[in-house]
């Protein structure tokens, strides 16, 4: 009988190494999981500000190349009369004429 209890308790003592190892390899993995969680964040914020910032300079491509049209659409002498005529002006020797009380169009 004191075989039995003696089998029993040490059965009952004895570690189960594979269980402690997979619960040590479950923190482990945890703890690195954790580690990554903050360059994961960082990362999506630097992306998000990389297209936010890809979308602008697309833009301002767009831009830049409405504005060079422009400055070489004013280099023609028709383009550059008629916007000079838009602010109102007129040649040497031609006469000004204001027209009032026009209907306004729809």
């Amino acid at each position: 009988m004191d075989s039995a209890r003696t089998m029993a308790a040490r059965r009952s003592a004895t570690v189960r190494w594979d269980r402690v190892g997979r619960v040590a390899l479950l923190l482990l993995l945890g703890v690195v999981l954790l580690l990554y969680v903050n360059p994961a964040i960082n990362y999506v914020k630097t992306w998000q500000t990389a297209n936010g910032k890809r979308d602008e300079v697309n833009r301002l491509q767009a831009q830049n190349e409405r504005l060079r049209a422009r400055k070489a659409a004013m280099k023609q002498p028709a383009t550059l009369e008629h916007e000079a005529r838009a602010l109102g002006m007129v040649r040497p020797g031609e006469r000004a004429y204001v027209v009032r009380g026009l209907p306004k169009t729809p």
